[in-house]
């Protein structure tokens, strides 16, 4: 690829490099992880303080904040050459502030389709396409073998809470969502993206599931016992939020941890 070269990202805007980018700083933790296993240790200068993998990132690469409040003199400091976010999990104010200084590559991901585009861009405009056909195209074996498996399976009506005090669900057009009908769930949520709820909504919606999702609100076995007392007719279980909502290279261990959750089903 001839540089200088313009690539278009998730939102159509257009993001335009002079050279490969060699001081990235990432604002989404599952692309951060992402940008890992596309081998891109040295390139990589900043992240948030919600990029947990991988670990020794976690603890040595400069953090620039969170995912909504960016420290912008760090920022300035890093000199970065590009930085990559996400149109749902940053503030749009803030990143048209860095949009104005800086190369700002956003993706913007209802779906495993859209999740799979948006590796391959990343991919391309860090210089390592090859990695991310390689990754995508093992994501997308996986996830057509699941769903394989899953053809035959009954379709069970669900509901993903992923707050407390007040309950909220995921809804309707959410990556959250999309994974529930990967696992041929018919979420009871169909009109809202992030609803609240209550105990008696959720009686009266009568999902046969309810997964308490370990973040953004982190549900614990505690919380089981409360939601069943309230709904007896479903089951209640705990998921595991990262690997229902982190759109990047952590969806090659989705399927095998989906197989493991629907077996207890």
């Amino acid at each position: 690829m001839k540089f200088p070269h313009t690539f278009t990202d998730q939102m159509s805007h257009q993001v335009t490099l002079s050279a490969p980018p060699k001081r990235i700083i990432s604002l989404v933790p599952s692309q951060t992880e992402l940008l890992y296993d596309l081998g891109l240790e040295e390139e990589v200068v900043g992240i948030t303080k919600f990029c947990i993998h991988p670990e020794k990132w976690f603890r040595h690469k400069t953090r620039v904040g969170g995912t909504k409040q960016y420290d912008f003199d760090k920022i300035e400091s890093l000199q970065p050459d590009l930085i990559i976010g996400n149109k749902e999990e940053n503030d749009e104010e803030q990143i048209r502030l860095l949009q104005s200084k800086y190369p700002v590559w956003m993706s913007d991901i209802h779906n495993l389709h859209e999740a799979l585009e948006m590796i391959r861009g990343i991919s391309d405009l860090t210089g390592r396409a090859g990695k991310g056909e390689e990754i995508t195209g093992k994501i997308s074996s996986l996830f057509n073998e699941l769903k394989s498996e899953l053809s035959l399976r009954p379709k069970l009506s669900a509901a993903y809470l992923i707050w407390r005090h007040p309950y909220m669900a995921a809804g309707h057009n959410t990556f959250i969502d999309s994974m529930l009908h990967l696992l041929n769930m018919q979420n009871v949520f169909a009109d809202t993206r992030y609803p609240e709820t209550t105990t008696e909504e959720l009686k009266e919606l009568a999902p046969q599931v309810i997964l308490l999702s370990s973040e953004p609100y982190p549900f614990r076995e505690k919380h089981i016992a409360e939601i069943q007392q309230a709904i007896p007719s479903a089951k209640v279980i705990l998921a595991d939020g990262e690997m229902f909502s982190w759109y990047g290279s952590r969806l090659l261990m989705a399927p095998a941890y989906f197989r493991r959750l629907l077996s207890g089903l």
